[in-house]
């Protein structure tokens, strides 16, 4: 499984590589900052899973997600913000997210969401 992290902080991305960097078979195939840094990379890169903060330069990741999932509608997609709110999540999951999670309390879930992912594709 290839995986692509969107997050504006270091210190997230970085903690979200090394959650990640111990499960088989997956590949941390990129990251990026911001919006049009991540539009771009993710063309190239091709991942199966994207993780996205909602906020960022250059965009949010509501036009991320709308777009990523107009022009690559099977990629899954985990929304992972510092901003939970209900009208967020609605507006997240209309725009075709798989997962909407609080970083404050649904971090680790993430691992959780991708070891599932890949046991029900083998």
């Amino acid at each position: 499984m290839k995986v692509f992290i969107i997050d504006d902080s270091i210190v997230v991305s970085k903690r979200l590589k090394s959650m990640l960097e111990g499960i088989e078979n997956l590949d941390i195939v990129g990251d990026a900052q911001n919006a049009v840094e991540a539009l771009e990379k993710i063309k190239t890169n091709k991942p199966d899973l994207v993780i996205s903060d909602l906020r960022m330069p250059g965009g949010s990741g509501f036009e991320v997600l709308d777009k990523l999932k107009k022009e690559f509608p099977s990629i899954v997609v985990i929304i992972l913000t510092n901003y939970p709110e209900p009208h967020y999540e609605k507006k997240c999951i209309e725009l075709g997210a798989n997962y909407f999670l609080d970083k404050s309390n649904d971090f680790e879930k993430v691992v959780e969401i991708i070891t599932q992912m890949m046991k029900s594709e083998s």
